[in-house]
């Protein structure tokens, strides 16, 4: 029971060990906390993630180049057909046999691109119409 001149205050004073381990607690529940629900990474993760996303994004340009090249080559039709009638596991060296994923300026394969590539392809339904090529003079 509290005493009646001290203001309603207890006399109970927690001793240091207390104090820090109750410091160390509440900081573990803090990074627990922070780390699984709050957003928090570490640098390590951030530089994988970034990598990952470079490594993401260098795919789907050289995808869409190849796209491109493979549609605008004389016999885009036919390799097309004969795209669509390879095996799945054989397309990614069919792009890449036929050379539609180089890009000046890259050095070597770009990892998914090819990949990227004959997905894009497979799921057309047929070629874009190429836009007419003659120019006018003025």
């Amino acid at each position: 029971m509290q005493g009646i001149g001290d203001g309603g205050r207890s006399s109970y004073r927690p001793s240091k060990i207390l104090w820090l381990w109750s410091l160390v607690g509440a900081s573990a529940l803090t990074m627990v906390v922070g780390f699984t629900w709050g957003g928090w990474t570490t640098s390590a993760r951030v530089r994988e993630m970034n990598m990952v996303a470079a490594r993401d994004a260098r795919a789907e340009l050289v995808g869409g180049i190849c796209v491109h090249e493979f549609t605008s080559a004389s016999e885009a039709k036919q390799n097309l057909r004969t795209l669509k009638a390879t095996s799945s596991w054989e397309r990614e060296n069919f792009i890449k046999d036929g050379g539609w994923t180089k890009v000046a300026g890259i050095d070597g394969p770009v990892i998914n691109a090819a990949n990227n590539c004959a997905e894009q392809l497979i799921e057309m339904k047929e070629l874009p119409q190429q836009a007419s090529s003659h120019v006018t003079d003025s």
